[in-house]
């Protein structure tokens, strides 16, 4: 087999997990409830005369179903993959796969299908959901298929990129922010170099460049928008047919995907293990240094730890490896750049709002200081650290802030930087100075949030790759559902007062699902009142906070936000603070 034992032993091991059953049954079941919720929004406000307007429902819902999986696919594969390497090198067992007779092949491409392996039987589920929208009216079996085909293509490069990063990368947090922003430039990179040659064409009166062309053949979001055309004729992109540029896409994704798996079957044993953790290189090195010094060195000062040495490590030490201010430096540089194009005042640098260019940015600064927040704890569980820091006289408290300021301080420039492009908003004059004052705070509170939600997976879960999905992939489900949310009620019922006024009714279950979901992924391994009201207030303030911006209520948005995600936010706080022996599993002398 080309994936070697590794993928083998998982598809065996893979049916006797009730997991396995539970996702493939709970995205198809999730994507009806999609569809149900779209067709209340979409029927509420006008009437149903016939089958024109069946078929614009059903063309419209494949768009929302595909835009949705499409995310899905993306994010998580290079989720899976990332994780499932990098807990493999935090418990130490990558190198004992090492030493086995499998080939680099094996290993790579084996790690590769089986960490994908419960993506695609999700997906494989869903089909048939899919196929329903062509008995609606509107879609055609092709376009389901080219659909497939360019989620499938993105998900293995995504889950490529996850894999390669995870085997090149010592740390967790390196492996996760490192991913995150190479997914990041791939597709935001190809809409800069769509928007950038758009405005050329226009301000020198010609067409489109080959640049923007080869951009959309490069982008899976425009390649889904060709997919999606129920008509495959004509001139579409450097004179490809539509059919034949997402041929393309597919064509040029794959042949990336295994150039990067390419790389790491090359350099996986180059890596691996890393350079400082050989055998006899530290002290090879000592002795060198020994033998060519010509004076002793001077003694150096000695380092004075903090009354907080959890602090201390993770703010005056290299806790996460000295890559980190390359992460820092390539996210500068992204903030900068979507300065530039919010700032633009330039003939046409108006042509993208300023909210499509920070919310990716906020979204992006908010997963990486929740990724370091959730590694903080489950690096030291993997590398069974914790249980010495648990045996000391460290008090909960000293341990969960010295944690959360560490996590805040390692990730200032993902949190100071957006701070400040709000500022410059209201200094350029792009916005006023009171939604300024509401974004800021707003931000600094979901700042929060993120990171103390990192803390609480990391010590109520005792898996580092169960703690860093659940973390990760709560947010990212928040973030999805406020799009869809959006998106929903945008494409299916139009923007008036009257047509938010019967929302409700039909997001009532969508909210519900939610917030057991929410509950379910915070509070099942330790489950409070506090909690089960933040995951029951989260999902129907949300709602309501996407209702009121559009109706133009800042703030009653900023305070509804401030409000529930403060709450949130203690909810899981105290009980770190005061139940941390119990959440952790540590012992004190009175138990004893």
């Amino acid at each position: 087999m080309l994936t070697g034992p590794v993928f083998s032993r998982e598809v065996v091991t893979a049916a006797r997990r009730k997991a396995l059953y539970v996702v493939r049954a709970a995205y198809p079941a999730g994507l009806v409830l999609l569809l149900a919720t779209a067709w209340l929004v979409y029927t509420g406000p006008r009437l149903v005369r016939g089958a024109g307007d069946v078929a614009h429902f059903g063309a419209m819902a494949l768009a929302l179903l595909a835009a949705v999986q499409l995310a899905l696919a993306t994010f998580f594969s290079a989720l899976f993959t990332a994780g499932a390497v990098a807990q493999e090198k935090d418990r130490g067992t990558l190198e004992l796969l090492l030493l086995t007779h499998l080939s680099n092949r094996e290993l790579v491409l084996g790690k590769l299908a089986a960490s994908l392996l419960y993506l695609g039987v999700m997906f494989a589920a869903a089909l048939p959901v899919f196929l329903l929208l062509p008995l609606v009216g509107g879609v055609s079996f092709g376009q389901i298929a080219r659909v497939y085909g360019v989620t499938a293509a993105a998900m293995l490069l995504a889950g490529s990129v996850g894999s390669t990063v995870a085997l090149w990368r010592e740390k967790t947090f390196q492996t996760l922010a490192a991913t995150a922003l190479l997914l990041a430039a791939w597709l935001g990179g190809c809409e800069v170099a769509a928007f950038g040659a758009s405005r050329t064409a226009d301000a020198s009166g010609g067409s489109d460049s080959t640049v923007a062309a080869l951009a959309t053949v490069a982008s899976p979001a425009r390649a889904l928008a060709f997919a999606l055309k129920p008509a495959t004729g004509g001139d579409a992109v450097l004179g490809l047919t539509d059919d034949a540029v997402v041929a393309v896409h597919i064509a040029a994704i794959l042949a990336l995907a295994v150039a990067v798996n390419a790389v790491a079957i090359w350099r996986i044993r180059v890596w691996n293990p890393p350079r400082d953790a050989r055998p006899g290189r530290r002290g090879a090195a000592a002795a060198l240094e020994s033998q060519t010094s010509v004076a002793p060195r001077a003694a150096a000062r000695p380092r004075v730890v903090w009354e907080n040495p959890v602090a201390w490590r993770e703010i005056r030490t290299w806790a996460y490896g000295r890559k980190v201010r390359y992460i820092r430096f390539a996210y500068a540089a992204a903030t900068i750049l979507a300065g530039f194009f919010v700032l633009d005042r330039s003939p046409g640098g108006g042509a993208i709002s300023p909210a499509a260019i920070l919310a990716p940015l906020f979204v992006c600064s908010l997963m990486l200081v929740n990724a370091l927040a959730v590694t903080s704890i489950t690096g030291e569980r993997d590398g069974r650290a914790l249980d010495l820091l648990l045996v000391t006289e460290l008090s909960p408290r000293e341990i969960v802030f010295g944690k959360l300021g560490g996590a805040l301080y390692n990730t200032r420039e993902m949190v100071v930087l957006p701070l400040a492009l709000c500022v410059m908003l209201g200094a350029a004059g792009r916005t006023s100075w009171e939604n300024v004052v509401y974004l800021v705070v707003a931000l600094g509170v979901l700042y929060l949030f993120v990171a103390v939600l990192g803390l609480h997976c990391g010590m109520i879960y005792q898996s580092g790759r169960s703690a860093i999905l659940a973390s990760l992939g709560t947010l990212f489900f928040l973030f999805v559902g406020v799009a869809t949310c959006i998106a929903v009620l945008l494409a299916f019922s139009g923007t008036s007062s009257r047509a938010f006024e019967v929302q409700l009714a039909p997001f009532l279950a969508f909210m519900v699902g939610g917030s057991a979901g929410l509950y379910f992924a915070l509070g099942a391994k330790s489950p409070s009142a506090a909690i089960g009201w933040a995951a029951l207030a989260c999902p129907f303030a949300t709602f309501w906070a996407i209702t009121s911006y559009f109706l133009g209520y800042t703030l009653g948005i900023f305070l509804v936000t401030l409000a529930t995600y403060t709450f949130a936010t203690l909810a899981m706080l105290v009980p770190a603070v005061s139940e941390f022996d119990a959440i952790v599993g540590r012992t004190t002398g009175g138990d004893t």
